[in-house]
Formats: structure tokens, C-alpha cells, sequence
């Protein structure tokens, strides 16, 4: 033994990390594959706020930064770094879509979703919309993929201006975006409420 201690983790030090590997845009955490450091007592709210040891954490930048390193791998999420990784808590999705943009119309329509960390995601085929019924409550809770694995919670407001621009297509109420109709309801229960 060399008489070294293993390095606890810290929020800290993970900034420290990704701060040091200096990647242009996201970083490949795709590409890194460090020793699992154990759990850190960091959870992501079903609002997208962020806390660590049950206090928010309130630096936006700090928030950004560990969501550019965040990855899913068998349904557990972690913070990974090019030294480490650390298994955190999400409550529902990681992100929260709060607002997109519309262009187009019908067939044609675009739809660009933005996170509460400012991702982007174009609705289309790489990032398709679903939705998923409540067992208890029989309430749609709409999802974006974002990148990798990690979706994004579509907000109220923003779900029920999608139901605003949605449209029938073969038994479905949806909505079109980047060529592809992502169904929101049948069009059966629509007539019904």
C-alpha cells in the first residue's frame, strides 16, 4: 500500500475535474468509463431543481455544469468525469422542458424544446416525444429526449400548448415535429372528455 486515503467525492471536486478535461460544448461522457466512486448525496427534483445534502443548490453555472456530465446507465444516473463517477438521485426525468419553439405547420412543423439548463432538442426522430399515463392518477406526463438516455419532463404550460397546435392523424391526437407524428391521446378519448 502507498499510504494513500481514497479520495471521498465532492461537488467540489467533480467541478474541479470536468473544469480541468476543457471540452468545447458537452463533454464525451459517452467516452468516459471510470471507476464507479461510490454516491453522492445529490438529487434532482421532479422540478429540475438541484440539491446536495438536502440544500438547493442555487449557482445556475454549477447546476450547467454538472448537467453536461450527467449519464444514465441501467436505469441508475451518475456524474461522470474522465477520473470518476458518482451515482446521484432524479426523482422523474433530469431535465425539464419549459418552453419550445414552433415553426412550420402540420407535416412540416418543428417543434425546439428548451431545458431549464438551456439544452435544445428538436422533436423528431433522435429525440422522440412520449407519453406516460399515471396508473394512479391517469394523468399524461409528456417526455423529450435531450441526448444520450436523458429525457426531459415537458412542463405544464408548455404540454397543453402542444395540445393547442395538436392535430388527428390515423386515430391519434398529437402533434407533428421534424416529419414524424408523436401521439399525445387516442383521438377516441379526446371525443370523450
Amino acid at each position: 500500500m502507498s499510504g494513500q486515503k481514497p479520495v471521498t467525492p465532492s461537488p467540489d471536486g467533480l467541478a474541479a475535474s470536468v473544469k480541468a478535461a476543457k471540452t468545447r460544448g458537452l463533454p464525451p461522457v459517452h467516452l468516459w468509463n471510470p471507476p464507479f466512486c461510490g454516491d453522492l448525496d445529490i438529487k434532482i427534483a421532479k422540478d429540475g431543481s438541484w440539491s446536495y445534502l438536502g440544500s438547493p443548490i442555487n449557482r445556475f453555472e454549477l447546476v450547467k455544469l454538472f448537467s453536461s456530465i450527467l449519464k444514465k446507465e441501467d436505469g441508475k444516473f451518475y456524474l461522470v468525469t474522465p477520473v470518476e463517477k458518482v451515482g446521484i438521485t432524479v426523482e422523474d426525468a433530469p431535465f425539464v422542458a419549459v418552453d419550445f419553439d414552433a415553426q412550420g405547420e402540420e407535416e412540416a412543423q418543428t417543434l425546439t424544446f428548451t431545458t431549464h439548463v438551456g439544452d435544445t432538442a428538436i422533436a423528431g426522430p433522435d429525440h422522440p416525444i412520449r407519453i406516460v399515463i399515471g396508473p394512479e392518477t391517469d394523468e399524461p406526463s409528456p417526455y423529450i429526449l435531450v441526448r444520450a438516455n436523458l429525457e426531459a419532463r415537458i412542463d405544464r404550460k408548455s404540454f397543453y400548448r402542444l395540445v393547442d397546435i395538436g392535430t388527428h392523424h390515423e386515430g391519434w391526437f398529437g402533434v407533428w415535429s421534424g416529419g414524424q407524428f408523436f401521439p399525445l391521446i387516442t383521438s377516441q378519448a379526446l371525443d370523450q372528455n
